[in-house]
C-alpha cells in the first residue's frame, strides 16, 4: 500500500510538471512530447488502479494515434518555433489566477464533501471477469460483437495516415 501511494505521487508529479511544460514550451514539438509524458503517466495511474485495459487503450489511442496526428499536423503546417507576438498576450497572469481560483474551489468542494476520509467502495460494483481479468472481459465483448466495425475503423485510420504521408511528401 505504501509503494502504491509513492508511485501515485511520483506519477502525479510527472503529470503536473509535464502539463505545465506543455503550455509553457516555446517549441511545438517539445510541447507534443511533454503531452506524451502526461498521457503516459496517466496510463501508469490507470495501472495503479488495476484498470489495465484502460491503460492499454490510453497508450494505443492517445499516445499512439492522437500524438501522431498532432505531429503530422505540425509537419504539414510548418508552424513557427518560438514565441509569436501575434499569439502571445499579456493576460497570462489573469489566466494563472483563474486556474488557481478553480483549483481552490475544486479542492474546497472535495474536502467539504469527503472530509479527508477515504471513500468506501460499494461491494456490488465489481465486474464479472473472465479468467480473473477485466481486460479479458472487455476484449471478449469488443472483439466478438464489434469486430467488423473495429476493423473498418482501423482501415479508415490507416488510409488517413497514408493520405497524410502523400500530402506531406515533397515531389
Amino acid at each position: 500500500m505504501v509503494a502504491q501511494s509513492v508511485f501515485f505521487y511520483l506519477f502525479a508529479a510527472i503529470i503536473l510538471f509535464s502539463a505545465v511544460r506543455v503550455v509553457t514550451s516555446n517549441n511545438v514539438v517539445h510541447a507534443a512530447l511533454y503531452l506524451v509524458a502526461v498521457l503516459a503517466a496517466v496510463a501508469a495511474e490507470y495501472v495503479l488502479l488495476a484498470a489495465e485495459f484502460v491503460a492499454a487503450t490510453q497508450i494505443l489511442v492517445y499516445i499512439g494515434a492522437i500524438i501522431v496526428l498532432f505531429l503530422f499536423g505540425i509537419m504539414l503546417t510548418r508552424a513557427k518555433l518560438g514565441s509569436d507576438q501575434d499569439l502571445t498576450h499579456s493576460h497570462w497572469a489573469l489566466s494563472a489566477a483563474t486556474a488557481l481560483l478553480m483549483f481552490g474551489v475544486m479542492g474546497y468542494a472535495l474536502v467539504d464533501q469527503f472530509h479527508w476520509t477515504a471513500t468506501p467502495m460499494p461491494a456490488d460494483t465489481r465486474l464479472v471477469s473472465v479468467a480473473g481479468s477485466n481486460s479479458a472481459t472487455v476484449s471478449d465483448s469488443v472483439f466478438t460483437a464489434y469486430l467488423v466495425p473495429f476493423e473498418v475503423v482501423s482501415v479508415l485510420l490507416l488510409a488517413a495516415v497514408v493520405g497524410a504521408i502523400v500530402l506531406a511528401r515533397k515531389d
